[in-house]
């Protein structure tokens, strides 16, 4: 029977639940588009734009470095590199195979790949092959449809022409390693693979790199750039003029062919470097492109250390080049006399002790004033003046001269050398100084240390008579923008000492007896120097030292520091030869030639030659 008062019931209360439901549904979905429109609308705006609108980094183009003649050191060319953005690769694995298989690309190069993808964002391009050849951007052309997100760029490129004549000064650039992302700036160098990792690359790569740039690009479904919607302009890193002539600096370098060495010229009155050559160096170039670890291997594992700065970081005892500045000590001091004289026969003992502290002439100079003692370059003369001062007020004279501190050169790593004394004995070896060591350290040997800068710097405020002077590669004009403070110090000296013992340092190139004596040829103007030959192992008290007899590591250094005219000083020179001998017949004629084209500009220049 039918129940039309149910039936209705039933009714009623279906359609409210229905209504119900929709009532829900709506409020739901007007939730929703208020949430996607007002609450979200930043958001998803964003997500929408980003799927139409790519932003793409603009890294800016690298400073140029140019010597002070305007030639270029570190210069930009053209290069294209085959780059891969990992999110828009599928199976990245077998695109590496398959380019490994179609361009040869070595399992090397797929680590390093692989290596910096995992430092960089999915999103980033990261480079795979650089310098890519004409063939191979062809080959790679006809294929490209069939490599989604792997594409070839035009890059800009480090490249040094002069390779190892300059490569300790002006150093390279390399691709950013891990430790470095972590400290650089994330928004200047998105986009930016490489970063300098020594010498003038490095201690300016804020100035050198500039500032990055940001393009807005509207892709297609298929991510095809389509049209750039706005852009932001990179900001080119500055150029760099410096001191450095790369004229002279190739007639150092190859004045020491034959040798390892370093040479270092520097500008009297300004600091300004002229020279910073060490060798061996290297070719900086496949540093930029990527090295291979067996090519890297050979240069770390060299006997020859071309990696090794010897004009900043190499540290060596003096020898001979120390006792111009000894004898200004004694004077300044006033524990003797230029015209004093000391008898040389040949060997020097302190009271009560049988050793004998020998002089390089076995049979002895014989009666020697100062000036004789530094021409002739008399080792007993300064072992007696040496015990006179002491080792305390050795060490207080030469600091004001700067041994024993970094010079203070725009260049990082940069040695400070050792400068003894007995507080730093006690410290260090934990034992007492004696008085032998004394004796030693006023020839340049013993503890004593200095690196072949710190002897140019030394020879430059000895003829500036006192004027500190520090030396520096980059135009000064950006050390002072960087807070960089130039202090003009000067030490306090007796002018008449000061002039005693320059003209005993001309004697040694002019004098009749001096032992740089052959420097004199051929040259309009003086030169005032010092010889020095530096022991590498110790002779001992029976035994005396031949050079024909000792494997070549273990000969004598030779050393010669200058500065020239000697009546107007304008350039001082500092050469250090590694088991070269006597510093009169290898070290001086290197410095000579430097001075000659300095000072004597009708020589030839290198790009003339």
């Amino acid at each position: 029977m039918k129940d039309p008062l149910a039936e209705n019931r039933m009714f009623l209360s279906r359609t409210v639940a229905i209504f119900a439901i929709i009532l829900i549904l709506m409020c739901g979905l007007v939730g929703r588009l208020i949430y996607l429109q007002v609450v979200g609308h930043e958001h998803y705006s964003t997500m929408a734009k980003s799927n139409r609108i790519k932003v793409v980094p603009s890294p800016p183009t690298r400073g140029i470095i140019y010597d002070r003649h305007n030639r270029v050191l570190a210069e930009n060319i053209p290069s294209y590199s085959l780059e891969l953005i990992p999110e828009q690769i599928e199976n990245l694995d077998k695109t590496l195979q398959r380019l490994q298989k179609l361009l040869d690309i070595s399992d090397e190069k797929i680590a390093q790949f692989l290596k910096h993808k995992h430092q960089s964002k999915r999103f980033d391009s990261v480079p795979l092959l650089l310098r890519m050849s004409d063939e191979k951007v062809a080959k790679f052309a006809v294929v490209r449809p069939y490599f989604p997100g792997v594409d070839v760029h035009a890059r800009l490129v480090r490249h040094y022409p002069y390779k190892d004549l300059t490569s300790h000064v002006v150093g390279y650039v390399g691709r950013i390693n891990e430790r470095e992302l972590k400290s650089l700036p994330v928004s200047e160098y998105r986009g930016t693979h490489h970063v300098g990792k020594l010498g003038i690359e490095k201690t300016y790569e804020s100035l050198l790199h500039g500032k990055t740039g940001y393009s807005e690009i509207e892709t297609n479904a298929q991510r095809r750039a389509v049209k750039i919607v706005s852009s932001d302009d990179p900001e080119p890193g500055k150029n760099l003029h410096l001191t450095l002539d790369v004229d002279l600096q190739k007639t150092a370098y190859d004045a020491l062919e034959g040798h390892n060495g370093a040479v270092v010229a520097i500008e009297i009155k300004t600091g300004e470097v002229l020279v910073l050559a060490s060798r061996p160096g290297f070719d900086p170039n496949p540093f930029v492109y990527g090295i291979s670890s067996k090519a890297y291997h050979a240069l770390q594992q060299s006997d020859a250390q071309p990696l090794f700065n010897r004009a900043l970081r190499g540290q060596y005892p003096p020898g001979s080049t120390i006792k111009p500045f000894i004898a200004l000590a004694g004077l300044e001091n006033k524990v003797t006399e230029f015209h004093h004289k000391l008898f040389c026969p040949g060997y020097y003992q302190l009271p009560k002790v049988k050793h004998k502290y020998r002089d390089w002439k076995t049979w002895g100079h014989g009666a020697v004033d100062m000036s004789d003692a530094i021409t002739q370059s008399c080792d007993v003369y300064f072992y007696d003046l040496a015990r006179t001062l002491g080792i305390e007020r050795i060490h207080d004279f030469l600091q004001k001269f700067g041994f024993g501190e970094k010079t203070g050169i725009d260049l990082v790593g940069e040695k400070a050398g050792l400068l003894p004394s007995k507080a730093w004995k006690r410290r260090v070896k934990k034992q007492p100084w004696y008085p032998g060591e004394t004796l030693i350290t006023g020839i340049g040997q013993g503890f004593l240390q200095v690196t072949p800068l710190q002897l140019a710097r030394a020879t430059a405020t000895l003829a500036n008579k006192g004027h500190v002077v520090t030396p520096y590669l980059v135009d000064k004009n950006y050390h002072f923008k960087a807070g960089r403070v130039y202090p003009d110090e000067q030490i306090k000296l007796d002018e008449q000492n000061v002039d005693d013992v320059i003209s005993a340092m001309v004697n040694v190139v002019h004098g009749a007896r001096g032992t740089a004596r052959r420097l004199k040829k051929g040259i309009n103007y003086q030169i005032a120097g010092k010889t020095g030959t530096a022991q590498v192992f110790t002779v001992k008290q029976e035994e005396k030292y031949n050079k024909d007899e000792v494997t070549l590591k273990n000969r004598d250094h030779a050393l010669f520091i200058s500065f020239a005219p000697a009546t107007d000083p304008q350039i001082a020179v500092a050469v250090v030869v590694e088991n070269g001998g006597h510093g009169g017949s290898v070290a001086a004629p290197i410095a000579g030639k430097i001075m000659k084209q300095y000072l004597m500009p009708e020589v030839k220049t290198v790009d003339e030659k």
